[in-house]
Order: structure tokens, then sequence, then C-alpha cells
């Protein structure tokens, strides 16, 4: 890959990303339990719904708000106790340009992932 392609591109996905971040963890203040029906502007085709009560749902779930997801939606679909336990398998499954911009933000998410850092 041309670098001088893909650093632009990086940088585009991380000021993207970065510009959705609540200030503080502690403002997303989604649900802990039942089912949440995501909207069409972060799911437009496939599954839709999503329970909370089922782990690979929620992680599922997390993994799309987190990419596709606007400022607002992260705020009211995410909620930052579940963030974080799920954070060491969750951080995995995103790209690395969300990986980073949350860690960068906010660092009580690396106390809770393993060491290893170049899973994608």
């Amino acid at each position: 890959m041309d670098p001088t392609i893909t650093a632009p591109r990086a940088e585009v996905l991380r000021d993207r990303y970065r510009s959705r971040l609540p200030e503080r963890l502690q403002e997303l203040a989604g649900p802990v339990e039942g089912t949440v029906d995501l909207p069409l502007h972060i799911v437009w085709s496939g599954r839709t719904s999503y329970s909370l009560d089922r782990p690979k749902s929620r992680m599922t779930l997390y993994r799309t708000v987190l990419a596709e997801g606007l400022s607002e939606d992260l705020v009211a679909l995410l909620h930052h106790r579940l963030l974080i336990e799920q954070w060491p398998v969750l951080r995995r499954l995103v790209s690395p340009y969300i990986r980073e911009v949350w860690e960068d933000a906010f660092p009580e998410l690396l106390r809770t992932a393993p060491a290893d850092t170049t899973a994608a």
C-alpha cells in the first residue's frame, strides 16, 4: 500500500471518530438490558434489533454503534459500564482507528485491555 494514500485516509477516519466522542465515558447512558432497535442511519440493511441480555448480540450492537453512530447515538445507545466491561474483546473487533481514538481519549479503557495491541 502506498503510505501517501493511506495516511490521509487514516487521519480522516480518526478525525471522524474523534468528533463523535463524548467528553466523558459517563455520558454514555444507554440501556443496560432489554432490546435495542437501531435506526436506519446506523444500520441500513440486515439485522436492526439487538438483545443486551445476550453477550454476542450486545457485542455486535456496540461494534456497529461505535463504527456508524453519531455522537448522539453513542450517548443514547451505549452504556459506559458495558463498554468498559466489553472493551478487552470489543477492541479487537473494531477498526484500529476506532480503537486508537477511544483509547487515546479514555485511558480507563486501556486498564481493562489486554497487553496485546496488535489485533484488529
